[in-house]
C-alpha cells in the first residue's frame, strides 16, 4: 500500500498527502537552498520526525509498563546542515517531560525507548543525535 503521493507544485514547494488519512503537508526549500522556507523543509520533517518518534515511542512505554504517563511531554528540536556533500549533520532535541515524580526505572524504560525509535534507528550513524531529558 503506498504511503503517501508527493506532487511538485513549482518555486520549490511540495505537497505530500498522507494516503491513508488524507492528511496534507507542504515542503519548502529553505531560504538557504534557494527555496521561500515558508514551510517546512524536507530536512525539517526528518528531524521533527526524530523528534515526534522518541516521543511516540516512549508513550507505547507508557502504556505497555503502566508507568507514570508522559502526556504533555513537549520536544525542541535543532537541525544543523553540514556541507560538502549538504546534508544533515546533527540533530539536537530537548524532551521535557511533565513535572511528575518519575522513578530512575522509569526514566531508564523511556530514554532506552527514546534511543531506540524507529526513526532514530533508520538514520545514518554518521548523522549525530544529541538528545537531553529534562525530568
Amino acid at each position: 500500500m503506498t504511503t503517501s503521493t508527493i506532487t511538485y507544485l513549482g518555486e520549490l514547494r511540495t505537497k505530500a498527502t498522507h494516503t491513508q488519512s488524507n492528511t496534507t503537508i507542504y515542503t519548502d526549500a529553505p531560504k538557504d537552498n534557494h527555496g521561500k522556507g515558508e514551510t517546512f523543509s524536507p530536512t525539517d520533517l526528518v528531524a521533527t520526525a526524530l523528534a515526534s518518534c522518541m516521543i511516540s515511542i516512549m508513550g507505547i512505554a507508557a502504556r505497555k509498563d503502566g508507568i507514570t504517563p508522559i502526556d504533555g511531554a513537549t520536544a525542541e528540536v535543532i537541525k544543523i546542515m553540514y556541507a560538502e556533500p549538504r546534508r544533515i549533520g546533527e540533530i539536537h532535541i530537548k524532551i521535557t517531560f511533565p513535572k511528575k515524580e518519575y522513578t530512575d526505572k522509569e526514566k531508564k524504560i523511556y530514554e532506552h525507548s527514546a534511543f531506540t525509535c524507529p526513526v532514530a534507528k533508520s538514520l545514518h550513524p554518521d548523522l549525530k543525535q544529541v538528545i537531553e531529558f529534562i525530568w
